[in-house]
Order: structure tokens, then sequence, then C-alpha cells
């Protein structure tokens, strides 16, 4: 029988203080990787014009992260399993560490993309070790409610916190420091680890593989990420786009056929009938693709309509980052008391409202009087990002602890690509609409930029009759 692995820890008192430390290590880490999903993005144009990036490149900056990533969580998160879940996290946290150093010394671009690579591919072994060693450090119920929440809140924040941070240090420091600072996160947080955080892995498990599940999910992973980061430049019914999505869908069933036979399955279809999980990773992806997409056409929204610095930008996201942290304690607290679904339902009810009211906003907006009231509301998001992390290890045993992590991770990763594929597709058709119709640009960038936050919205509130539907009551 497989039981978890824990260092030998003396009194209750104690083994409260020592988990709770190690919780906070690997919080860090993960924050530190959710920051550097967005922190590039405003310091992109200066990056553009120090490494002398043609401008069509200059997007696989984000794409390579992206990429790597989301193709590559699932097997890492099976891989923490059996290798262990400490070795896993520090692995994937010395990669990319040493590959934001090599980010920060880039001369080149295509150097720069391939170092991006390298650190979306150590995320991908850092995020699904980090939350299953949480999970099996906190048993079921209102304890881990408490530490998930606190993870929700991390991970809603985040994306918020990336822009700022990325707008302060390319204005003040340069942008090679926004690696820099990943490499003094990263280097402390692996001096600590051996110290503070338990090794968590199935001891006396035989450690079979599933090199074929492994080759089409990762494969069927990276062509679609690919596919639909590209499609809003090459278009959606373009062949390139058309033959990806295809190839994306006929791995996809392989691997569904290679799992359904495996003796040891990198993905355990079996995980599915757990209808918490189940229907929190179909919310996970909802929540992805309609946060995610708010946050990319707010940012544009800002800096090309209102005229906002990147700087001032930043500011103004703290408001939702602020309230997300503010309201992640009572989160969980209601998770513990009502249900999982019902806390869901009510934080995508008024994220969904929060983005509706924002796809309203005129092109003259002011902060106070127009784009406060949508920031504070979907602040809430955290209401829906701590009950998905909740809800998508209910359930789920020890053996499955990685590969379930995994799954949540690339649940909402996906939902993010698509989502902001989706939207920069549907922003630019309706301005180039607008802009045909003799309007000017300011006002056709912001009717373009109303259409895609309605199309995120409704993607929001599709989540409600999801989590109310599929997860169970308690």
């Amino acid at each position: 029988m497989s039981q978890i692995s824990i260092a030998p820890i003396q009194g209750p008192g104690v083994s409260q203080v020592r988990r709770w430390r190690a919780f906070s290590l690997l919080a860090v880490a993960y924050f530190m990787t959710a920051v550097d999903m967005l922190i590039v993005n405003v310091a992109l144009p200066t990056i553009g014009t120090k490494l002398h990036f043609p401008e069509a490149d200059l997007q696989w900056v984000v794409t390579a992260y992206a990429l790597t990533f989301g193709g590559f969580l699932l097997l890492g998160g099976r891989a923490a399993d059996l290798l262990g879940r400490r070795r896993m996290f520090m692995a994937g946290l010395a990669l990319f560490t040493a590959a934001s150093l090599a980010c920060a010394l880039a001369a080149s671009d295509t150097f720069l993309i391939l170092m991006r690579g390298a650190q979306g591919l150590g995320a991908a072994m850092v995020l699904p070790a980090a939350l299953s060693i949480v999970m099996n450090m906190f048993p079921e119920g209102a304890e881990r409610n408490k530490a998930l929440g606190l993870w929700g809140a991390i991970g809603a924040s985040g994306a918020t916190v990336g822009v700022l941070a990325g707008g302060a240090l390319t204005r003040y420091a340069g942008w090679p420091y926004i690696f820099y600072l990943n490499v003094a996160v990263g280097g402390a947080a692996l001096l600590l680890t051996r110290r503070l955080v338990p090794e968590s892995r199935r001891d006396g498990a035989s450690r079979r593989y599933d090199p074929f599940g492994a080759i089409t999910v990762t494969g069927a992973l990276v062509l679609l990420v690919y596919a639909i980061s590209q499609a809003p430049a090459v278009g959606w019914t373009a062949a390139q786009t058309l033959a990806m999505l295809a190839s994306a869908a006929v791995l996809l069933a392989a691997f569904l056929v290679v799992e359904a036979r495996a003796e040891a399955p990198l993905l355990p279809l079996r995980l599915f009938r757990l209808k918490s999980l189940a229907g929190s990773n179909a919310v996970g992806f909802l929540l992805g693709a309609s946060f995610y997409g708010y946050i990319f056409i707010g940012t544009l929204y800002m800096q090309q309509v209102l005229g906002y610095s990147a700087m001032k930008t930043g500011l103004a996201w703290l408001v939702v980052g602020g309230t997300g942290v503010v309201l992640a304690g009572p989160a969980q607290v209601m998770v513990t008391r009502a249900s999982v679904r019902l806390v869901m339902a009510a934080g995508m009810t008024v994220t969904g409202a929060g983005i509706l009211w924002a796809a309203q906003l005129p092109a003259h907006a002011g902060f106070w009087a127009d784009l406060a009231g949508p920031f504070f509301l979907t602040g809430a998001v955290t209401w829906a990002f701590v009950p998905v992390s909740i809800g998508a290890l209910v359930g789920v045993t020890e053996r499955d602890a990685g590969v379930a992590s995994g799954l949540i991770d690339s649940s909402q990763q996906l939902g993010g690509a698509i989502g902001i594929a989706v939207a920069s597709s549907v922003a630019a058709a309706h301005s180039r609409v607008l802009l045909g119709q003799g309007h000017a640009l300011t006002v056709a960038l912001n009717g373009g930029f109303h259409w895609a936050l309605w199309v995120s919205g409704f993607t929001a509130l599709a989540a409600v009759p999801v989590a109310l539907l599929v997860i169970r009551r308690k």
C-alpha cells in the first residue's frame, strides 16, 4: 500500500507550525510563477526595442512560456507522484530560476524565446508538485480549505500584481529586472526547501510509466495552445490554424484511447467519476477563459483608449487584486460551512456581472467614476478561484494528488490561452468594422473591446449552471 512520506515531526503544535511554514514557501513559489504569466506583457515594447525584435516575433516572448507551461502540466503532475513531489518541486524551481537568469542576460531575441520556453517547463514542474504537497500536508476539511483558500487568493492576485510589477520594474530599473526578481526569489526558495518542505511520494509503489500517454497529451496540448495563440494573427479559418486544431483533436482522441487501456495511465480516467473534480475543472476552464481574457482586454483598454502608462495600469489593477485578497478568507469559511458549488456559483456570477459592467465603459472614463465599480466587483473572482482549487481535489487519494493538481492547473491555463485568443480576435474584428465605417481610432478600439468583454462576461456566467448541476452538494 502506498503511503505519504513526511519528515517526522513531534507534537501537534510543532507539526502545525511546520506545515504552515512549508505552505508559505510553496505559496511564494506559486506566486512567482503566477506573476510571471503577465509580468512580461507590459515590458514587451521595451524588450522589442532593446533586442531588435521583428514585430511579428515579439508575441513569442509570451507564447513560448504558455506553450511549455500548458503543455507539460499533466506530465509534471504525474512525475511528481512517481518520483517524489519535493524532488520535482526543487528540480522545477531550479530550472525556472536558471532560465530566469538566462532571460535577464539575453542579448538576442532567439535566446530569450528559448529561455522563456525553459521557464514554462520549470513552472509546469513546480505548480502541480507544490499543490499536491499542500493537499497531502492538510487533511480534507476546514484546515485544507483554509490553505487552499489562501492558494486561490494567490492565483487570483498574481495576474494583477504581475501587471503592476512589470510596469514598475521596466520603468524604474529596466526590463531585465523582471527576470532578476525571479532569480532572487527562486534562489532563496531553493535554499529553504529541504529545511522546510517535507518529501511526499508513493513509498513502495512500482514506478510504472505511460510514455504513449505522455507523448499524445503533451503533443495535443502544445499544438492546441500554439494554434489558439496564433489564431488572432493568422486567422481562425486559416489552413495553419485548422490543421493544428485537427491534429490536436486526433492526438487528444489517441490519448483517451491509450489511457483507457494503459495499466498505469498518466491521467486515470476514473478520476472523472468524481463529480466535484470534473465540475471544478470545467468551471476552472471557464474561469481562466473569462478572467484572463478580461485582464488582457482591460489592460489594452486602459493603455490604448484611456492613455494610461504601464505603471498607472498596474496600480489600477491593484483594486481587483486587493479586493480578491480581502475576500479569500470569507470564501474558504463559506466553502466549509456551506458548499463548494454555491460559493463557486456566487463567485462566477459576481465576476461575470463585473466584466459585463466593464463592457459598457466609455472612451473617456474616469477611474473612480467608471472603472472602480467593475474592478471591485471582479475582485470577487477569489470566490471562484478558492472553491475551484478545493473542489478539484475533493475525494482525490494521495496517489493521484500530483496529476489532479496538474489537471486543474491545465484547465485554467488552457482556458486562459483560449480566452485571450478569442477576446483579442473579437476585439480586432469589430474594431476593423468600426474603422471602416469612419469612426475615430479611439472609438473603434473601445467598441472592439466592448464586444470582447461581452464574450468574457457571458463565458463567466456560463460556469454558474455547470457549478450548480455537476458538482455534488456537499
